[in-house]
């Protein structure tokens, strides 16, 4: 039997690795936003590059609404 700290374990580890995935996504659409001269578009996606960096480093919640780390826990 899964214990539920394996299992919160694992959703961190998920979560951690879709941040990083979607991280990297934005870098890559910025990228071709940056050659496609849409510069306010280039700043959106800028934007929301660093909030993922930040909740990837911990220095923000994931959640606006939510204070804690975005994880319901029943």
């Amino acid at each position: 039997m899964i214990s539920r700290s394996e299992t919160n374990g694992r959703r961190e580890d998920d979560t951690r690795e879709n941040i990083a995935y979607i991280r990297q996504m934005l870098g890559e659409l910025r990228q071709v936003a940056l050659g496609e001269g849409a510069d306010m578009l280039c700043y959106l996606i800028e934007m929301a590059y660093v909030e993922a960096g930040d909740v990837q480093a911990g220095r923000r919640p994931r959640s606006v609404f939510h204070r804690d780390s975005g994880i319901h826990r029943d």
